[in-house]
């Protein structure tokens, strides 16, 4: 196998007996042994490497080339050798040709050579080339110099302490005066004219050793501060301030104590000569935590400015960078409308797809009708992926403004019945579900288009899906038998896969149908040619005829649905144990209600359409890249046979930060409410290169006395790795408990010359806690009819805050956040910034409703207020959401 052909063609034999034989041959064939060294290149980084023993024998042949002077051929000889360093034998003997280069008066020989030695040498031998690389790092000449730095990141794995030394000389090349071509500092010329000495080269330089000088002092703070205090003002290279910007960066938001001065130095790029670096200071203070308005608009302006840039790339990241901070702040980039309506004739295709996303998020009430026609006219001109991202875009828009679903639903109408592959069909699809599930006034004119939709439909796994979607939302519409003849014409008219999930379809408005005409069409069906349509239309006519019509009512309209990646490896579970005594339980499944289902699908929707900037690079669906929704944590949970013992799990909580993200043993928590316990879920990463973590487990005190039932440690957790520890706690009958959390393991560390394993020494970390709040006991839950149920609820509670954040944005993720309700109607987006109305909804862990109301306020003088108002059936319930944020 190791010697298939790959899918250019070249046989990996072949090229291996090639190789050989030319390089072994004399004279030298400088020309051929360049072709044949390409082909060896090409299929040792794009397939498997060779086996240890070729590579070697390999590795040796080639050596042998340095007998010829061909610069090029010397070049590629190079390129071979650190390809087949990590996979061959006895290297380290070839370190006396590449020093010969390294050392000569040849400048292109010499820094080739020296990035080569970088990488072949080990801890052992790594003292015999410190001079070398010292005396190279202070070089002249630009690409000596560089070829230094980058030789050193590689060796600073291989012996870190020796790396360390060369800080004097690395700083030195920092500060050192090269020659800069002005257009280079201007960023606005072509600079491939330029020699590699004068112009790039010496920008590359000072980068490389800034970032070199960083590596080796990011463990210490201090020192990374004094850094970019030392050298902010005197560097010529853009590429050196754009990192001096990142390290300024990370510092702020490590440490809030320097956020003032911070904010003040990556302010002071904005108005850089070169674009790049005036981008980098806008994106840096975009990213900046609790960023104030008056913070941020200075950043926007500037890349309001950008966004007329003649250079495509500048226009490109200026409205990606828009893009993502209209996420969560679409007021705040609003006042850019202007300029980015004007980038949707964009030459740039990817350009123009951003700025009408973009749009579409910082949009108001009044600006949809005309952004749905200058919509419809940019489809035509795009591809089918950059539909995609603008149908999801579309998708979150009908669910934000509501009122405005005629608009939307006419839009998807029309696209769906213009040309365009299955992707994009499917994403204008989902977009009508969604505005039939989250917006109940579009309901029964959604249901009339997608009728019309699967006369002409081409797709039958899409028909079927459609007609799936009729059958359960059908029955509940003020006439549900309208949409009976629709889904009886693809039996008459379609294959056998939509002319099954015709007939299930149909089973579905049996419960609805007064006349008996279902009946009469269903057992029609039982003569079909297929098989499976006739099985289900006589399974669907035997369950009819059952007396007991609860049961009839759970199989056609079900008031929970099992979640069917769990009940799968359930029945996998069941089967291999091939113990057959006890029936299968299906309690141990989990189940969702309607409501649970639409609320997760409309937060994995909203979390799909903040990755939308990724999909617009990358061609595909924000759909089909969710997180990790409450269902499938219920099936990783199932898949542990002591969890699986302790029921259903009722509520998972959101993801909790337990350490900050740049520690060494990163951890986040969740908590799953089950019936009678509460089982804690900790996700440890080990960011450590170089050590591995043995019987790693949590040490959980309760603040209160809990019965711990047992604990699923880690046996080990390898470098740059992730595990989970699950612990597992009886119930407690206190609403409000802490868990205090160590996290206990042995430390080995690893040697990085030999790659063996030291012997270990027990260790602790400790954590921040977990705690069980009020939010942890409701279940976010989709309500159509908020309003009625509000009417309806008793129990009512109110409490008013003070909140200490920026905006009303912020407040109302917050409440979600701690709530864990669902918003309703598009009330979690901020239109307006001095005040704002939420409405959430969520069920209790007993199946009880809970309502909310939040009016936030916001003034210049006062800050951020709230007034929240609840109303539920449980008493205490109601009034402990009120006290959320006591």
């Amino acid at each position: 196998m190791s010697y298939k052909k790959n899918d250019d063609g070249l046989d990996r034999m072949t090229v291996f007996q090639e190789c050989i034989s030319e390089f072994n041959a004399s004279p030298i064939n400088p020309r051929k042994s360049r072709t044949l060294l390409s082909r060896l290149l090409y299929i040792v980084t794009t397939g498997a490497p060779f086996p240890r023993d070729e590579s070697t024998q390999l590795f040796f042949s080639i050596t042998k080339l340095f007998q010829h002077k061909n610069p090029a051929l010397r070049q590629m000889v190079y390129l071979a050798i650190k390809e087949l360093a990590d996979d061959a034998d006895d290297v380290i003997m070839v370190t006396s040709s590449i020093m010969r280069d390294a050392t000569g008066n040849d400048v292109f020989y010499r820094s080739n050579a020296i990035r080569t030695l970088c990488r072949i040498i080990d801890a052992s031998t790594i003292q015999s080339i410190e001079r070398l690389i010292k005396a190279s790092i202070v070089d002249k000449n630009p690409a000596t110099s560089s070829a230094a730095l980058v030789g050193s990141y590689h060796l600073l794995p291989v012996s870190r302490d020796f790396v360390r030394r060369w800080a004097n000389e690395t700083q030195d090349t920092v500060v050192a005066n090269k020659p800069y071509p002005a257009a280079l500092l201007i960023g606005r010329e072509n600079t491939s004219s330029f020699g590699y000495g004068s112009g790039i080269a010496a920008f590359q330089t000072q980068f490389h050793a800034l970032g070199l000088l960083y590596e080796m002092r990011s463990h210490d703070r201090v020192a990374l501060l004094k850094i970019i205090q030392q050298f902010n003002g005197k560097l010529h290279s853009p590429y050196a301030n754009i990192l001096l910007i990142r390290f300024a960066s990370r510092v702020l938001a490590e440490d809030p104590n320097v956020r003032k001065p911070m904010h003040k130095l990556i302010l002071s790029f904005l108005n850089h000569a070169n674009d790049a670096v005036s981008l980098e200071s806008a994106r840096a203070i975009l990213a900046i935590r609790n960023a104030t308005p008056q913070e941020v608009e200075p950043a926007i302006s500037s890349l309001q400015l950008l966004l007329g840039s003649h250079r495509p790339a500048f226009r490109f990241a200026a409205i990606r960078a828009l893009n993502r901070y209209a996420m969560s702040h679409p007021e705040a980039v609003q006042i850019c409308n202007p300029d980015i309506q004007e980038r949707i004739s964009d030459p740039s295709r990817t350009v123009a797809t951003y700025a009408i996303t973009t749009l579409l998020k910082t949009g108001n009430n009044d600006s949809v009708d005309h952004l749905m026609s200058q919509i419809s006219n940019f489809m035509l001109d795009i591809p089918d992926e950059f539909k995609v991202v603008v149908v999801e875009a579309v998708r979150s828009l009908a669910v934000k403004f509501p009122s405005k679903q005629q608009d939307v639903l006419h839009f998807l109408a029309d696209i769906l019945q213009s040309d365009g592959g299955v992707s994009f069909k499917q994403a204008v699809v989902s977009a009508i579900f969604d505005l039939v599930r989250f917006v109940p006034q579009a309901k029964a004119e959604a249901l009339s288009q997608l009728c019309e939709y699967i006369e002409d439909c081409e797709y039958p796994f899409l028909a079927a899906r459609i007609l799936h979607f009729l059958g359960v939302e059908g029955p509940s519409t003020e006439d549900p038998l309208k949409y009976v003849r629709y889904i009886y014409n693809r039996i008459l008219l379609e294959n056998a896969v939509t002319r099954a999930a015709a007939v299930t379809a149909l089973g579905k408005f049996l419960l609805v149908d007064k006349t008996g005409s279902v009946k009469t069409l269903l057992e029609r069906t039982l003569d079909d040619s297929s098989d499976e349509v006739r099985d289900r239309a006589a399974i669907i006519l035997r369950i009819a005829t059952i007396p007991n019509k609860k049961i009839v009512a759970d199989f056609i309209e079900p008031e929970q649905n099992y979640s069917l990646g769990a009940l799968e490896q359930e029945l996998v579970r069941y089967v291999t144990a091939s113990d057959f005594e006890k029936p299968f339980d299906f309690s141990v499944v989990p189940t969702f209600t309607k409501e649970q289902e639409n609320a997760e699908m409309l937060q994995a929707m909203q979390k799909a359409t903040k990755s939308v900037d990724e999909d617009i690079t990358q061609g595909a669906s924000a759909a089909e890249k969710e997180q990790e929704t409450a269902s499938a944590i219920s099936e990783k949970l199932a898949a542990i046979e002591e969890i699986r013992e302790l029921g259903r799990v009722l509520h998972t909580s959101s993801a909790v930060e337990l350490t900050e993200r740049e520690t060494e043993y990163v951890v986040t928590g969740y908590k799953h409410i089950f019936e009678k316990h509460i089982v804690l879920q900790y996700d440890v990463s080990n960011t450590l290169p170089d050590t591995i973590l043995a019987d790693v487990t949590a040490m959980v005190t309760p603040s209160e006395e809990l019965n711990e039932e047992f604990v699923v440690a880690l046996p080990e957790l390898k470098p740059n790795s992730e595990g989970t520890i699950y612990v597992a706690f009886e119930r407690p009958e206190d609403l409000f408990v802490s868990f205090e959390t160590v996290l206990k393991f042995e430390s080995k560390e690893i040697d990085p010359s030999t790659g063996e394993v030291g012997e270990g020494y027990l260790d602790q970390y400790e954590i921040e806690s977990l705690e069980l709040s009020v939010g942890d006991y409701l279940i976010p839950a989709f309500n159509g009819n908020f309003d009625h149920t509000w009417d309806e609820l008793g129990n009512e509670a109110s409490a008013t805050y003070a909140l200490e954040v920026p905006t009303i944005e912020d407040g109302v993720q917050a409440l979600l956040k701690l709530l864990s309700i669902q918003a309703i109607g598009g009330t979690d987006h901020v239109t307006e910034p001095a005040s704002h109305t939420l409405k959430g909804f969520a069920r209790t862990l007993e199946g009880g409703s809970i309502a909310v109301v939040a009016r936030f306020v916001h003034s210049a003088a006062r800050g951020v207020s709230v007034k929240l108002v609840a109303r539920g059936e449980d008493e205490m319930l109601t009034q402990l959401v009120c006290e959320v944020f006591e």
